[in-house]
């Protein structure tokens, strides 16, 4: 076996190392930027081979469904890569105005089109990534990527992290490393690694609903860019199986279309039954828009979906030089957007937390976790806070906390349908740009006493021009 040593005794050292990052997706390829400057050399360890162009890998499956990047994370993601949104942009990703540009019905009903607030970065999955790779390979010319090469685990014990252990075509060989982060999505081995090195493995908590997503590509009609984000959202409190749609537009000329369905209301990858699985939703405006537009695709399932945490951060002692992030900390059900945005901002709070303590500081790797951690658990709350209360979701019944909670942000919800300042503090949370405590302030509190100022639209708010350019073809249950 080949072993590459860090540069010296971790105890010797003040200035930068090395760091090897596990995992070539958005969480790993930001945490290497975030590392940028205060490594020495940075090296990213993918199993897949990484495609030269925008294009579908095996190890991302969930590519091929509805992304839509909040605002939290896009500032996170263009503060460790500036400049990155721009050239996104260039290459056809849209900064869509929120919520001018979202028509969405929520369980309270259809918000309006209130004046923009946040901005949300559409684009598909694998132009993000793409784009991502070759900034970070610009800017950071330092950073290696080493792809075709399978981590097969940590070096050092329950103290400290020294590597990492890989196999490439060439066979075993050892990374050595200062730190060593583990950004390996849901298919993380981060307990059993820890469990390998003697040290202790942490609760894990898991909320599945079942949540099945299918996905098909189609021809945007001409005339219909640029054209808004349609959201059809399902009701956890409804006692049935929810069910819901999202239609994104993204670069070339194409709408993504995601539907999703809990245990015993799962959308099937039949492509004939995808229109009247739409049709079929709370509204069926989504069925509508699609069933004159040209599929470009079959239809893609995806099943693994469910909602599981780590509290890595709980551990009364950890690893010097090993960090856990992205969705191998928290991995949401995808409906709520919120995977990449917290990746983004816990790259930048690990970026942070080096920067402040140094790479080869004890506890840098503890610290780093906790604010990692922080980011986590408040897109946790969100998700599980409605998630728990779908007929059949498996991993525990709501707490009256989560009842109480549940109702006031239902609440908050009725009231966004009829006031756009109740609404601009709800999405200050749902987009992860403020904390949940800010709903507690004062005037949020006298809003949702007081309710909507003006009833909720009746429909989908959309312009005549847009319903025109879409050639809607309406259902016999759409409304006027």
């Amino acid at each position: 076996m080949n072993v590459t040593p860090a540069p010296g005794p971790p105890g010797e050292r003040t200035g930068p190392g090395r760091a090897v990052v596990v995992g070539g997706s958005i969480a790993g390829m930001l945490a290497a930027a975030a590392l940028a400057g205060r490594a020495d050399e940075i090296t990213v360890v993918e199993r897949d081979t990484l495609p030269r162009h925008p294009q579908p890998r095996r190890g991302l499956p969930q590519a091929a469904h509805v992304h839509l990047f909040m605002p939290g994370g896009v500032r996170a993601m263009e503060r460790l890569l500036p400049g990155v949104t721009e050239r996104l942009e260039e290459r056809g990703a849209r900064s869509l105005a929120m919520p001018t540009d979202m028509l969405v019905q929520s369980p309270q009903g259809w918000f309006p089109r209130w004046p923009q607030t946040h901005r949300i970065l559409l684009c598909s999955r694998d132009l993000l990534d793409h784009v991502v790779r070759r900034e970070l390979a610009r800017q950071h010319p330092h950073v290696t990527v080493l792809d075709g090469a399978e981590a097969l685990g940590p070096t050092g014990d329950a103290r400290r992290v020294t590597g990492l252990r890989l196999r490439t075509a060439g066979g075993e060989r050892t990374l050595g490393a200062d730190l060593v982060v583990d950004a390996c999505g849901r298919g993380s081995r981060a307990p059993a690694w820890l469990a390998g090195l003697g040290a202790a493995v942490p609760r894990e908590t898991l909320l599945d609903t079942g949540l099945v997503y299918a996905t098909r590509c189609y021809r945007a009609p001409g005339g219909t860019e640029p054209f808004p984000v349609v959201f059809v959202q399902a009701d956890p409190r409804s006692g049935v199986p929810g069910r819901g749609a999202v239609l994104e537009p993204v670069e070339g000329g194409r709408w993504l279309v995601t539907l999703s369905g809990t245990r015993g209301g799962e959308p099937t990858a039949d492509p004939d039954a995808f229109v009247d699985f739409a049709r079929s939703l709370r509204h069926p405006v989504v069925g509508d828009l699609i069933a004159g537009a040209e599929p470009l695709t079959g239809v893609v399932v995806t099943r693994t979906t469910a909602n599981r945490r780590r509290y890595f951060e709980r551990l009364s002692a950890w690893p010097d030089g090993f960090v856990v992030v992205g969705d191998a900390v928290a991995a949401y059900n995808p409906v709520y957007g919120h995977g990449m945005a917290v990746a983004a901002q816990g790259a930048a709070a690990l970026g942070d937390t080096v920067s402040a303590w140094g790479l080869h500081a004890r506890g840098t790797a503890r610290r780093a976790q906790r604010a990692v951690a922080r980011h986590a658990s408040a897109a946790w709350d969100l998700a599980v806070g409605q998630d728990v209360f779908y007929p059949g979701a498996t991993g525990g019944r709501p707490t009256v906390r989560e009842r109480l909670a549940a109702r006031f942000v239902r609440r908050l919800m009725y009231t966004s349908t009829g006031s756009g300042e109740t609404a601009r503090a709800v999405n200050d949370v749902m987009t992860l740009e403020k904390p949940p405590a800010s709903l507690l302030r004062p005037g949020v509190l006298a809003a949702a006493l007081h309710g909507p100022r003006a009833p909720a639209p009746p429909g989908p708010p959309l312009t005549a021009r847009e319903r025109a350019a879409a050639r809607l073809t309406p259902g016999p249950r759409s409304a006027a």
